[in-house]
């Protein structure tokens, strides 16, 4: 990897050349806009470095890593209108910079091109015959098990009693399969057998568990100037995460009775949010979320220690470290 571009690069590079039309104007400018506000870029990474770790050309995953990365926002722009949220990475989000029709239509065209991105592995452009269909297959699932965990999410705002196991299922759904599916397309490009495929996927699935626990935590007690929200934000807007529901299963009488007052008070003050991240304190919750995310990382490495040494596996290894690190 030393003399090429590296992941990010050939991310950068690719979103540079893709052709997105001029006209309509109010269709394409969003998502012209959407893709400039940046972010980490993660998941099409992962496409790269999964076909890498795999034995395969990350080049050849490219065009796989830009329908991961369009899908991604895809769905980032239709979030921000479900959850009414104003801003995106420091910017207006689309549905507040235009309107939420011109939001959800730019979000609509978005998804087809990267369902596009796909109709490159085909044989004609030296690719095996079945690999198109296994990448089709991949994908449509990874956007089906996304949409589900994001109907969850919206069903889990308003029940009164959440358990546990259905929560991480939902952050598995939400959050972990892209995760999953961007390694498994690039492992599928490269060539790999069922079982390696299977392998790097649940390397995807732990890390994105854990990356979402982790915000959880990082709502209740990271510094808010770095982390860019309020501390107890989850709190505030009464969200259901990892912290909350164990609090809920670990109280009981009038101290459970409080929380859950709290987590349903859409107008619940700066004291009442202190009281809730003290009893995650008081009970152990603080640490045994930290040993939640810490178990889910250990998974993840003993999936990547199944892949022989590369300058791929290095990097993934180096990402996973960066994420399990992270204190904003």
């Amino acid at each position: 990897m030393n003399h090429e571009l590296s992941p990010a690069e050939l991310i950068k590079r690719a979103l540079n050349r893709l052709e997105i039309p001029e006209r309509p104007k109010s269709l394409y400018d969003p998502v012209k806009y959407t893709l400039a506000l940046g972010g980490k870029r993660i998941r099409p990474q992962l496409v790269l470095l999964g076909c890498g770790m795999c034995g395969g050309n990350p080049e050849d995953a490219v065009k796989a890593a830009l329908a991961v990365e369009l899908l991604h926002n895809f769905t980032l722009i239709h979030d921000d209108i479900m959850d009414q949220a104003n801003s995106r990475r420091g910017k207006p989000a689309v549905h507040v910079r235009w309107d939420t029709s011109t939001a959800i239509l730019s979000g609509d065209v978005m998804f087809n091109l990267a369902y596009q991105q796909l109709e490159h592995y085909i044989p004609e452009n030296g690719f095996p015959p079945e690999l198109f269909a296994q990448l089709h297959r991949e994908f449509s699932e990874a956007t089906r098990i996304v949409c589900e965990g994001q109907a969850l999410d919206m069903e889990f705002e308003t029940a009164i009693e959440v358990e546990l196991d259905a929560y991480i299922h939902m952050i598995t759904c939400k959050t972990a399969a892209l995760l999953d599916a961007s390694l498994k397309m690039g492992a599928l490009i490269a060539g790999a057998d069922s079982k390696t495929v299977e392998t790097i996927g649940r390397l995807g699935l732990e890390a994105g568990i854990a990356f979402q626990i982790q915000d959880d935590l990082l709502d209740a007690v990271a510094d808010p100037d770095k982390f860019g929200k309020r501390v107890g934000g989850d709190i505030y807007e009464g969200k259901k995460t990892w912290l909350s529901l164990e609090a809920l299963k670990r109280t009981s009488g009038d101290e459970r009775n409080k929380i859950s007052a709290i987590l349903q008070n859409a107008l619940c003050t700066e004291t009442d949010v202190q009281y809730v991240i003290d009893a995650y304190q008081k009970h152990g919750i603080i640490r045994d979320s930290e040993e939640a995310i810490k178990n889910h990382y250990i998974s993840c490495l003993s999936a990547l220690g199944q892949f022989k040494e590369s300058p791929y596996k290095e990097a993934v290894l180096n990402l996973i470290e960066t994420l399990s690190k992270r204190d904003n």
